[in-house]
């Protein structure tokens, strides 16, 4: 009988941290962290980590493991999330897993890949053409090579972009042909997924610029400052693309002036939102929550309830309603 997990996905600012953190409290478990900008130290302020004194309330795993420097890739947090998700039910608890990046609950679910390593050569060529062609046209060659792959990656991902057009150099397949390869194994958890939904886009906006704006009065341009400050990093690092990263440092490097590079921060971060709200609606299986509707966690918390009711020979489902009641 496989045991229970949760995923509760959403897009930026939609308050996925609070409901992660009461939910916890009900359920007497931590997080793990699904979130690709919180793995790295030293990045505080502009990845709005949660503080000590919400970590004292519950804890989370898969932030603060990585140098900014390095490189972790979709299949790392597989590797480690895993991992993590075995220690929590051995110990009698639901995993529960947070965050908006969903390469990672992609990549969580679909199991390893034998996609080839990425090209240094070739990917340094197509990082030159991204930036002298710009993103769009990577785009529009895409959607000639694998309009699959083209619809479902947004122009304004280049990242995820690079990715695509070197698979099919390096293999002469298309990403969705490499994909369909793949042996998709048996999750060893029963999941419940779900998504936290904004009532309105402005009021998502709304959320996400102030945000953004009381980022930078919490000092995210010295946090920047800082990490600028080293030689071993730039703006080609997974890391300094961040978003609000890359444009603090642009302005930093006197690209912008303080207004543009607050509205390019702003920017970026509801196009990160809409991508993120995109993805979720293509998700299978996902039972969507408006986060304003009256007593969310009572009602989310009797959801997880039922779910974990659903298989009565599970120890440990008893064991939570038991906590709970």
């Amino acid at each position: 009988m496989r045991p229970p997990a949760i995923f509760l996905l959403g897009p930026t600012a939609v308050g996925k941290t609070d409901l992660a953190v009461a939910l916890a409290e009900i359920l007497n478990t931590e997080i793990v962290s699904v979130d690709s900008a919180l793995v790295y130290q030293q990045m505080d302020i502009g990845t709005a980590k949660p503080d000590a004194a919400t970590l004292a309330r519950a804890p989370h795993h898969l932030i603060d493991i990585r140098d900014p420097a390095e490189v972790y890739s979709a299949g790392d947090f597989r590797r480690d999330a895993l991992q993590v998700m075995q220690h929590l039910t051995d110990q009698g608890k639901v995993p529960l897993l947070a965050g908006g990046t969903s390469l990672y609950f992609q990549r969580l679910l679909a199991g390893e890949t034998n996609l080839p390593p990425a090209d240094p050569q070739i990917r340094a060529k197509l990082e030159a053409e991204l930036q002298v062609q710009g993103a769009p046209a990577l785009h529009q060659r895409l959607s000639q090579l694998d309009p699959e792959s083209a619809a479902r990656i947004a122009p304004t991902d280049p990242q995820r972009l690079v990715r695509a057009l070197e698979l099919w150099q390096l293999t002469g397949k298309t990403r969705t042909q490499l994909w369909q390869e793949q042996s998709t194994p048996s999750f060893p958890w029963r999941v419940l997924q779900l998504g936290l939904l904004p009532p309105q886009r402005a009021w998502l906006h709304e959320r996400i610029n102030l945000r953004f704006d009381l980022m930078l009065q919490s000092g995210f341009v010295e946090e920047v400052e800082e990490l600028r400050a080293r030689p071993d990093l730039h703006l080609g690092l997974p890391s300094m693309k961040s978003v609000g990263y890359r444009q603090v440092w642009q302005y930093l490097d006197g690209q912008f002036d303080w207004d543009a590079m607050r509205a390019a921060g702003q920017a970026a971060t509801r196009q990160l939102a809409k991508r993120q709200l995109t993805w979720m609606r293509g998700w299978e299986g996902l039972q969507s929550i408006e986060v304003t509707r009256p007593e969310l966690i009572e009602r989310v918390s009797d959801q997880v309830m039922r779910f974990c009711e659903t298989e009565k020979e599970s120890r440990m489902c008893s064991k939570i309603s038991s906590k709970s009641d």
